[in-house]
């Protein structure tokens, strides 16, 4: 399209453009300052139809006290986009086309499209500055398990994320079957495989039920900024897979049964076992190493930060300073598992429960603010079954919060239920590494904590208690002052 062509003057500019637009959205990480860019690479789609300007920009954002590089998909229109107000960016004057409306493109039908086809090895990338030449940096990546070419009836973004877009697909195999999908556009770009397309690639390919199909991917190249300089770095842009409609997550299932006071052992310990099964399945196909003792070591160091962290923001944690340090010392006198690929980000949000599979896992990317190279690195599978036994403790809490009743005894039937499940899968019950798995559980409660303390104070009750419950199971007699 012409429009993109740099020969074209515009005003404003689209880094002005963009400067003006990207500090409220959701995904923008300097909250509260205006964006300061600088162009890494830009490529396009073409629109069959040739009306619709379909450009993608990845630009290095120096307004915060560290660089971070954005994928900014946009299209341009000669004609508002119906009912797409809210994702205006803005309108720019084309020295010769006149006036274009410059839109978010996850939000416009014909990128939607087109990046699906891109997905499915169906189109190419097209070069931003050359006409009808081929972006050879980018490219879509089909998964070869997935065989049901689609095309797309309508589009929708998800609303509520926080760090990426996601983008519902109703589309139509060749047989007319009606096949949803969600493709999720990566916003926040780091060069390396990310661990959502890598690991759930792995399950699907290994056969495993528990996450959604894979329809494919989309790689890409930029420049990305390091302290020595641009360097040219490689990732994914954007990963596209099954969407299972009409589901809900496991959060939401659980907080009604502990709302009823419905007995929920049952579905916990199927958890438990579909937990396990993936944790198999991922040590089967990636592969596992020994957990050495320097690498116990710093994990444990972590906490120890973590720990110092929550007693800032927290201060009366302090007294209970000494009985957290008798549990991480606890646990770096035991043997560890092996390291493995893990989840990562593991809570009763990021499981579905599907009446015809089950629990199906989502979201394999690892904990958002932890940089990409370590969310792919193996790690502990104890991590997972802490965040789940936390997230069950916070189905809990949020009971207890409303309501005001204890919900103690339905969080532990709960619990238990799931180690149950895991153990029987797993062939190992996390309960015989009770010291590791008091450790994770107490890391993932302080990092609670700082997030209470920050964001939701009236909610602080929820992880200091687990703090009071995990470090009285190794020194009852310490006094701790009332955390609750």
């Amino acid at each position: 399209m012409a429009e993109i062509h740099t020969t074209a003057s515009l005003t404003p500019t689209k880094l002005e453009l963009l400067e003006e637009w990207m500090g409220p959205q959701r995904w923008y990480a300097a909250k509260g300052r205006r964006p300061r860019l600088r162009r890494l690479a830009t490529w396009r789609l073409d629109d069959p139809a040739g009306e619709v300007g379909v450009e993608t920009l990845v630009v290095a954002d120096e307004a915060g006290d560290e660089t971070v590089v954005y994928q900014v998909p946009l299209t341009y229109r000669g004609e508002p986009l119906a009912s797409a107000d809210h994702a205006l960016v803005g309108t720019m004057d084309h020295s010769v086309l006149g006036k274009r409306w410059v839109y978010d493109a996850p939000h416009d039908p014909v990128y939607a499209n087109q990046l699906l086809e891109l997905v499915q090895g169906r189109v190419r990338a097209a070069s931003s500055s050359r006409s009808d030449a081929v972006e050879e940096s980018v490219s879509g990546v089909p998964q070869a398990s997935w065989t049901h070419p689609v095309q797309v009836r309508t589009s929708r973004v998800l609303t509520g994320e926080q760090s990426n877009t996601s983008v519902i697909l109703d589309t139509d195999d060749a047989d007319g079957h009606h096949r949803p999908l969600i493709v999720k556009v990566f916003r926040m770009l780091s060069p390396g495989e990310n661990p959502d397309v890598v690991l759930q690639g792995a399950l699907v390919d290994a056969g495993s039920r528990r996450v959604p199909a894979v329809v494919g991917a989309v790689t890409g190249a930029w420049l990305h900024p390091t302290p020595e300089g641009d360097r040219p770095a490689t990732g994914h842009l954007a990963f596209a897979q099954e969407f299972l409609p009409g589901v809900e997550d496991a959060w939401r299932v659980a907080l009604r049964a502990a709302d009823e006071g419905a007995d929920f052992t049952g579905p916990a310990r199927e958890l438990g076992a579909a937990t396990a099964e993936v944790h198999r399945a991922l040590a089967s196909v990636l592969g596992t190493t020994p957990t050495t003792g320097e690498q116990a070591a710093a994990i444990l160091a972590g906490m120890r930060v973590r720990l110092d962290a929550a007693v800032d923001a927290v201060p009366d944690l302090e007294p209970v300073r000494d009985a957290v340090e008798a549990v991480l010392s606890a646990a770096a006198a035991v043997p560890w598992p092996d390291l493995q690929r893990i989840h990562g980000d593991y809570h009763l949000g990021q499981v579905l429960h599907s009446p015809e599979r089950g629990w199906v896992l989502l979201d394999f990317e690892g904990e958002p603010l932890r940089p990409l190279a370590e969310r792919s690195l193996p790690d502990q599978w104890v991590r997972d079954v802490a965040g789940m036994l936390r997230s069950f403790d916070y189905v809990g809490g949020t009971r207890e919060q409303v309501v005001g009743r204890s919900a103690r005894d339905w969080v532990t039937a709960a619990q238990q239920a799931f180690l149950d499940g895991y153990a029987a899968e797993a062939g190992e019950d996390p309960r015989a590494r009770d010291a590791v798995l008091a450790a994770f559980e107490l890391d993932k409660a302080l990092y609670e904590v700082v997030y209470e303390a920050r964001n939701r104070p009236d909610w602080l009750g929820i992880p200091l208690g687990a703090v009071r419950r995990l470090t009285d199971r190794f020194s009852p007699a310490t006094p701790q002052g009332d955390l609750s």
